[in-house]
């Protein structure tokens, strides 16, 4: 197994996580405890779970890990939406965002897939 921080998927999600943290600035100040919160919580989860589960060097729990990952995936898209519904992000930030975290998915499941 490649060193997690080799991984494409690690580094791009790294990346994600950043940029959740600066989508979350412009939140309402009330929300910071709320839903900004668990957005970054969300998105740091996947890196994370990405680089516990390699750690691991078992197989099955790398796997276990990994689907984990590709769960705060869906987290995110759904507080995406939500956070579009509500105003904190205009449309083409949530585009922007909501593309990159489908692309982390897709790499997630080729991993998965590949590791099976």
């Amino acid at each position: 197994m490649a060193n997690f921080k080799e991984l494409l998927v690690w580094q791009k999600s790294i990346d994600f996580v950043t940029k959740m943290y600066k989508a979350t600035e412009v939140f309402p100040k009330d929300e910071m405890y709320g839903l900004a919160s668990q957005i970054r919580r969300a998105s740091v989860s996947i890196p994370s779970n990405i680089a516990e589960g390699n750690s691991r060097r078992s197989k099955p729990d790398y796997l276990q890990f990994l689907k984990i990952a590709r769960g705060s995936c869906a987290e995110l898209e759904t507080q995406l939406i939500i956070s579009k519904n509500l105003g904190f992000l205009n449309e083409a930030d949530y585009l922007k965002l909501n593309i990159d975290i489908i692309e982390i998915s897709k790499m997630l499941n080729g991993l998965i897939n590949s590791l099976k």
